[in-house]
């Protein structure tokens, strides 16, 4: 993986997911070049200065932005705005819970990537799935129909700390769409804007936030209600299984980046093994799921795993996972496939130095393990 900072893994993975998404990299170490220096000092420290960094490199690409709309140049203030959007978006998603701008640089990302849709005419809609007494909030990618039929559709999930605009920015959705297949990208609870904006916490029966997506999606007449499919990344990797386990109108399911039993997985993180996916990790996880205090946390975590859930998969089922993922051993994804015994179709496939796609769901060759991903969906739906 490319390591902008030598010394901090976490700040390295919004470097190269940036990158992947289609951040230019000369702005970018424009970005980066200010907090070099403070991103020696561990994840945690310097998380404030580095959005500062950050978020001035993409005010300058709005200020040109709005001249170039100004100027009737939409198709270049377009561009900009996306790209503004995802410096903001990264840069977010490192800061403590506990920051007062976080819900307002949040919301900034969110307002950028919507002028740039405005501006681009890409087939995105805001949608509102219903939830008990709330709504989770949504994206739909519309892929143009084939002879007139209803398209059929992915649900996308979020992992532990990534958003619906991140989904969009992976291009995944317009991998889908060139196939025919229309993308409902998901902020569940604890995620996005279903967490900041919303207070919606996590819970591990995610079965339920399926139902209510596949609820939605079943009113729509431009959606085959018959062939959804459900893909989650990173903690999406428990997420998606666990749901396709026992809400059955889903008909495939991916894991992108396999994470059969998170809460093992945080054991070992308190005795400091492995990478943490972001800074502030504890503050994290527990603003996501809602918990009191650690030992709250750590009592829920137990709950997060797909020891005797996979086996309760009847559908085709396909998992990748980086062989150098440092955050996620591979052994959870070895897990997930020997359990999988009454799915039709299991496939595990493992991303080796040689192709790239080694770190934590492949950020580092993200597009190239997309395509591949939305490949076999084709395949499977076909």
């Amino acid at each position: 993986m490319f390591e902008y900072f030598p010394t901090n893994y976490v700040w390295n993975l919004a470097v190269v997911a940036t990158l992947n998404n289609g951040g230019y990299i000369d702005e970018v170490d424009r970005a980066c070049k200010p907090v070099l220096e403070a991103s020696k000092h561990g994840d945690d420290a310097g998380t404030e200065e580095l959005y500062a960094a950050w978020v001035a490199v993409a005010d300058r690409l709005i200020a040109s932005a709005q001249a170039d709309e100004a100027g009737g140049r939409v198709i270049g203030a377009g561009d900009k705005f996306y790209r503004s959007s995802l410096y903001v978006s990264q840069s977010e998603r490192l800061q403590s819970p506990k920051w007062v701008g976080r819900n307002a640089a949040y919301q900034k990302s969110n307002d950028l990537l919507l002028k740039h849709v405005e501006l681009s005419g890409a087939p995105l809609t805001q949608v509102e799935i219903p939830y008990g007494e709330s709504s989770l909030p949504g994206y739909f990618y519309a892929a143009e129909p084939i002879d007139g039929h209803p398209a059929p559709v992915i649900i996308q999930w979020n992992g532990l700390d990534s958003t619906k605009e991140m989904m969009y920015y992976s291009g995944f959705p317009r991998e889908l769409a060139k196939r025919g297949i229309s993308t409902l990208m998901v902020d569940t609870p604890g995620s996005g804007e279903a967490l900041r904006l919303r207070g919606l916490t996590a819970r591990f029966d995610t079965e339920v936030w399926a139902s209510a997506c596949v609820d939605y999606l079943e009113t729509r007449d431009d959606v085959d209600a018959q062939q959804i499919g459900l893909v989650g990344w990173s903690l999406g990797g428990y997420y998606a299984p666990r749901a396709a386990a026992f809400e059955k109108r889903i008909k495939l399911v991916v894991a992108w980046g396999a994470n059969h039993n998170w809460g093992e997985v945080q054991v070992g993180r308190r005795n400091r093994e492995g990478e943490n996916p972001v800074p502030h990790y504890w503050d994290h996880v527990q603003w996501v799921w809602g918990a009191r205090d650690i030992d709250d946390f750590m009592q829920i975590a137990s709950h997060v795993n797909l020891n005797g859930v996979v086996e309760n998969i009847t559908v085709p089922f396909l998992i990748t996972h980086g062989i150098n993922d440092r955050q996620i051993n591979v052994k959870y994804a070895q897990q997930s496939y020997e359990q999988a015994v009454n799915s039709p179709d299991v496939k595990l496939r493992i991303f080796t130095e040689d192709e790239g796609g080694t770190e934590h769901i492949s950020i580092d060759n993200m597009p190239v393990v997309g395509a591949y991903i939305a490949d076999w969906i084709e395949e499977v739906l076909a």
